[in-house]
């Protein structure tokens, strides 16, 4: 993994995480990576769950990542700064307020909320989700969201794009009809994606996204991350090298890094 760098990982302050950031630097180190970034889910401007830092936290995090920065440092891995935001629609103005809260390298968008009250990737949830949505409505809502969050032009990349088919929920048939309002506006934004590798941890087996959605956006001139999701430290570059293979087979050739929200663009 020499060179390869991990953009997606979290820390206790998500409540769902465990280990130091110091801790993910020394196996970052240990596998080879050049180049980490910290991405916790961000503060909220309202309360929906208790798997994110709370904005009383939120200086701690700055903390964490600084240590981890300056232990990087004698390690020789740098370390970025970035959060992982949840959107949802009405919460621009919120999101915007975040982005002066430090000197950010990189904010990743996703989207975890179908409603205020639903998450498409919480097992807790599932049962909700299944009866009140079949396959094909998640997935016209999920990328409806998807979308709108790439068009407030506040995120550097997205993450996990395909994250409903984590428990093996998917509509039959060709599914590219879903991605392509994505597409076009990942395009037409200059936003990035990541390949998240964390879907070889959960039930469906798999990375995000699809081979199909890989091959699309790399002919649409998509700019790609690769991501490990980490929620403890060996997670730390787990299936990159499915990753990178991934990557190649859809004609990547090169991956980005991020340093205070500017993009530049990396062989591998």
């Amino acid at each position: 993994m020499q060179g390869l760098v991990d953009y997606h990982m979290h820390t206790p302050l998500c409540h769902h995480a465990e280990g130091h950031p110091q801790a993910y630097v020394e196996v970052a180190a240990e596998r080879g990576l050049t180049e980490i970034g910290f991405s916790c889910h961000s503060p909220m401007m309202a309360e929906f769950d208790d798997w994110r830092m709370s904005i009383e936290e939120f200086p701690r995090y700055l903390e964490m990542v600084e240590e981890a920065r300056v232990h990087g440092e004698t390690l020789g891995v740098a370390v970025r700064l970035g959060l992982e935001v949840d959107y949802l629609p009405g919460h621009d103005p919120w999101i915007g307020e975040l982005t002066k809260m430090a000197s950010w390298d990189y904010l990743i968008g996703s989207v975890h909320y179908l409603t205020t009250e639903l998450v498409v990737d919480h097992p807790e949830h599932l049962s909700q989700v299944e009866k009140l949505y079949s396959p094909e409505a998640v997935w016209e809502l999920y990328w409806e969201l998807y979308e709108r969050a790439i068009r407030t032009k506040l995120f550097d990349f997205m993450a996990h794009p395909d994250l409903p088919k984590k428990f093996g929920r998917v509509p039959e048939g060709d599914l590219s009809n879903y991605y392509a309002g994505s597409l076009i506006a990942m395009h037409e934004t200059g936003t990035a994606y990541e390949i998240n590798t964390a879907g070889l941890r959960k039930p469906v087996g798999e990375l995000y996204p699809t081979s199909e959605f890989l091959s699309l956006a790399r002919r649409a001139g998509i700019a790609l991350v690769i991501g490990s999701d980490a929620h403890a430290p060996e997670d730390v570059g787990a299936g990159f090298d499915r990753a990178i293979t991934a990557a190649k087979e859809a004609g990547y050739t090169q991956l980005a890094r991020f340093e205070r929200r500017e993009r530049t663009l990396t062989d591998f």
